[in-house]
């Protein structure tokens, strides 16, 4: 009788409400992830030297939670695409391992692949996001909770911050005036998801803008955060054309990165105000490299894949290093779960940042991490005939980049479409329309700057850079050629390397699942992920 009466108590405690003391070290978890944001800060010039884009950049507050915290200098992206490179982060793992969440056009996320924010949301945390998480894709922001989870009513002017801005300024405002208004909806969306908190749940929030992605209005850089394209003469990747078009066009790239920083600023400034500062964990990121212009966004080059990634709690990572370990965003899912003390599922491939991030070191902290591993396939559908990929993988260690591109007769921007060798498209279509011609390179003034001056002899090499086909193999040694233009990878000295590369990629793939490498390879080039 007596074990029937304990049976009966136990199954009623199970049965009321669960009521949580919450440990004081689960931390509060801030994470500001800007579209199409590469590395591109002021705290970088310092790392870098002088030179760079990062000279011309300011960034306060993104450098003062540098100072705070850990920079990584080899955080890559798993794949410099929007939605695969967000399924990757959200669900700890290869962005080729989550369905149709490896494509951008077309993406359905699949429910049954666990998420860190879902996971911890189960756990007791107080969850939430203003703007963009994991989009394009059907349901838009899966694996955050989409709508139930949104923190938008104060409104998302701040997402077109160059066109809103100038739009005010021309009617009469002034610049800190235009600005103040879309501060203002950044911090009162903040405030609302924090007003929405519960029993003094630790929180995760999720800053998604999508300013630093095109379009931009030309000239903004300058008018609004006093960047001077002139500034950046001899600065540019040696990729890019040094000429005004292009200058302009990355220094109002240069200020919708600003325009971040100074939204980042009125977050931390509320954490300061409601003493949060000092127990939450501060992440800054990018999705990938810049868009619109030739090798970023969409390619396997730094250009593309090389991302900041700075950490700032000031209760557990000790201040002010810079640390070279390999990351891919992928292991943010990990270890967002250690620092809320969930066990992250065994299906996450990523492996957690925290025994990097709690030591005192600088430089490489952990041996292991000496590489990192990208890949694409979809990203614009009708790039190519019949909706194709261009299929990729690569690996990334301190002295080399070796690159695969399993389709070298594809086109890796696209087909050329409307660009003959006879015809070229008008510059307002090749400046907004990005399916115009290599849909997989956002429309912008550098495409159309290319694209009209493409026949003249001093630009062939920056055409063929940017839209050109690809060899199968490409191998670009880091130390003698950082901005990776020139391929050793038919260089009989190289071959010993090459291999090595090839081997040791091509073991991850395989001991990781990769439809791209086992079976009959077809899987991406099929219905679904393929479709009419």
């Amino acid at each position: 009788m007596k074990n029937i009466v304990w049976c009966l108590v136990a199954l009623l405690l199970a049965a009321m409400p669960a009521t949580r003391t919450f440990a004081a070290d689960r931390p509060n978890i801030l994470f500001a992830f800007a579209d199409d944001w590469g590395r591109y800060a002021g705290l970088y010039a310092a790392i870098d030297g002088n030179g760079t884009i990062n000279d011309v950049v300011k960034t306060p507050n993104i450098d003062r939670v540098a100072a705070e915290g850990v920079v990584f200098t080899n955080a890559h992206v798993n794949s410099p695409s929007c939605t695969p490179c967000r399924s990757s982060l959200l669900s700890g793992q290869y962005f080729y391992r989550t369905g149709l969440g490896a494509i951008l056009q077309g993406a359905v996320w699949d429910e049954n692949i666990p998420t860190y924010p879902l996971l911890l949301q189960d756990d007791g945390y107080h969850i939430g996001h203003t703007y963009k998480v994991w989009s394009p894709g059907t349901p838009p922001n899966a694996g955050y909770g989409g709508r139930a989870t949104a923190y938008t009513k104060a409104g998302g002017r701040f997402n077109g911050f160059s066109q809103q801005a100038t739009r005010q300024v021309n009617q009469g405002a002034t610049v800190e005036q235009a600005k103040e208004t879309l501060l203002g909806e950044v911090e009162k969306n903040f405030a609302s998801f924090l007003g929405a908190r519960k029993d003094n749940a630790p929180f995760c929030y999720w800053f998604g803008p999508t300013n630093v992605h095109r379009k931009w209005v030309a000239g903004s850089g300058k008018q609004l955060w006093s960047i001077n394209p002139d500034d950046l003469k001899g600065k540019l990747p040696p990729f890019l054309p040094d000429v005004p078009v292009v200058r302009q066009d990355m220094a109002d790239y240069l200020g919708e990165v600003a325009a971040f920083d100074a939204a980042l600023g009125r977050l931390l400034k509320q954490l300061d105000e409601t003493g949060e500062r000092e127990n939450t964990l501060i992440v800054i990121s990018g999705d990938h490299g810049a868009p619109g212009f030739p090798r970023g966004k969409c390619n396997l080059y730094d250009f593309g894949t090389n991302v900041p990634l700075i950490f700032s709690w000031p209760k557990e990572i000790p201040a002010g290093r810079v640390v070279t370990d390999f990351t891919t965003l992928m292991d943010l899912a990990p270890t967002f779960l250690e620092a809320g003390n969930v066990e992250p599922p065994e299906v996450m491939t990523g492996r957690s940042l925290w025994p990097t991030l709690k030591s005192s070191k600088s430089g490489r902290v952990d041996p292991s991490r000496d590489s990192a591993i990208t890949g694409r396939e979809r990203h614009v559908a009708i790039a190519r005939d019949e909706n194709r990929p261009y299929p990729q993988r690569a690996i990334r260690t301190d002295d080399y980049l070796y690159v695969l591109n399993f389709e070298p007769d594809r086109w890796p921007m696209g087909t050329p479409d409307a660009v003959t060798p006879e015809h070229t498209p008008s510059w307002d279509e090749l400046e907004n329309k990005t399916t115009i011609a290599f849909g997989d390179l956002d429309a912008s003034p550098t495409k159309a700057w290319l694209i009209t001056h493409r026949h003249e002899p001093d630009v062939k090499q920056y055409y063929d850079w940017a839209f050109g086909k690809r060899p199968r193999e490409e191998l670009y040694s880091v130390a003698d050629d950082p901005h990776q233009v020139v391929n050793l990878a038919d260089e009989a000295d190289y071959a010993d390397i090459k291999q090595r590369l090839h081997d040791r990629l091509m073991d991850t793939l395989k001991k990781t699942g990769d439809p791209r490498v086992l079976g009959d390879g077809q899987t991406f080039e099929k219905p679904p992920y393929v479709n009419p």
